[in-house]
């Protein structure tokens, strides 16, 4: 597949330079039809059924194929989920913290991380978005560390694979600016989230969550698809592997979009973002302060001169679409494999005409 063939999937690009993949991809033509096919077949033909439920099955076996594959990692050991603070929270219910126990996380965190870290009643410390401070900041009360590979901020990449490894303790990753945006290798992760409505431009709500060993995570929030069988009184035989993480249902239209996502992406997406971003920041340190570490991630976060608010208006008015980073006196552009030059000379036209 072509550069050119695979950009067509997505019609938006036809119009907008379209650089928020760090809230929402772009949708392409297929993932759209696959949703609206499996609306039409469930309103004429229901949904209910031995059949339509083995087609929900379907699904969501498939789906789990392909999250799987993105992160490098067995299917079994995949949850379906609804975002990565889902996969946050059943992660953090299940290791039962609580007072007198610490979790070490940084100042650059999404509050769909901190949320669910405060509502634990551990000590949280908070420190900076680095590999040092974090191990810094370790205790003998620690008993995790959660933090983003890829910050949502800075777009920082943190190294956590030496960080579990230097305080041989279990890390939570927010993999939300991470997961179907850069190649993630074999780091020993324990417990990874994915938004899959982002960099894999899935629909709303999807995601996923990959716990490295299941039988050491209790589960503490039980669905309806996360048991094999249960008794009159409540007791349940839990799934095999990490689905019995499963978060709860997902709508078979949104499932269809899903799998057809996970199936847009080519297989050269990974060096072609990578290549993109440093191209993004090689036309804006000219125009501004650019705060993104090269070669980190496909984010690319930025100081502007004057009031980000007005100028993420400006640039929306010009047909480029960005993201003002509230409270951060930041702009953030994220590159997809399929940005192209001229979507971010017009980025660069725009910060030149606002200036």
């Amino acid at each position: 597949m072509t550069f050119e063939e695979a950009r067509a999937q997505f019609p938006v690009l036809d119009r907008l330079a379209y650089l928020n993949a760090g809230t929402n991809g772009p949708l392409a033509g297929a993932t759209v039809a696959a949703v609206e096919d499996r609306i039409e077949r469930d309103l004429r033909e229901g949904r209910s059924g031995a059949g339509w439920l083995d087609e929900v099955l379907a699904l969501r076996t498939e789906a789990r194929r392909g999250l799987a594959a993105v992160l490098g990692v067995d299917p079994g050991l995949v949850a379906l989920t609804d975002s990565t603070t889902r996969g946050c929270q059943l992660v953090l219910a299940g290791l039962g913290l609580g007072r007198g126990d610490e979790v070490v996380t940084t100042d650059q965190e999404h509050f769909g991380l901190l949320g669910p870290l405060h509502a634990t009643g551990a000590r949280v410390v908070v420190t900076t978005g680095d590999e040092d401070a974090i191990l810094a900041a370790v205790t003998p009360r620690t008993r995790l560390i959660a933090t983003s590979h890829v910050l949502w901020t800075t777009g920082r990449r943190l190294e956590l694979g030496r960080v579990r490894e230097d305080s041989g303790l279990p890390v939570l990753v927010d993999g939300a600016q991470s997961a179907g945006a850069i190649a993630l290798g074999a780091e020993p992760f324990d417990f990874y989230t994915v938004s899959a409505q982002k960099w894999l431009c899935a629909p709303e709500p999807t995601g996923a969550l990959y716990v490295r060993d299941p039988e050491r995570l209790r589960i503490a929030v039980p669905s309806s698809l996360s048991h094999e069988g249960y008794e009159l009184d409540g007791s349940f035989t839990p799934k095999e592997g990490s689905a019995r993480f499963d978060s709860g249902w997902i709508g078979t239209p949104t499932l269809a979009g899903l799998v057809a996502a996970l199936g847009t992406h080519p297989e050269w997406r990974y060096e072609r973002a990578a290549d993109t971003a440093a191209a993004c920041r090689e036309l804006l340190e000219p125009l501004v302060e650019v705060v993104t570490p090269a070669r980190h991630s496909t984010l690319v976060s930025f100081r502007p001169p004057g009031d980000p608010t007005a100028l993420v208006a400006s640039l929306h008015e010009r047909g480029v679409v960005v993201r003002e980073l509230q409270g951060r006196d930041l702009v953030r552009a994220s590159c997809g494999w399929w940005t192209s030059e001229g979507d971010l000379e017009r980025l660069a036209a725009g910060l030149a005409g606002a200036s």
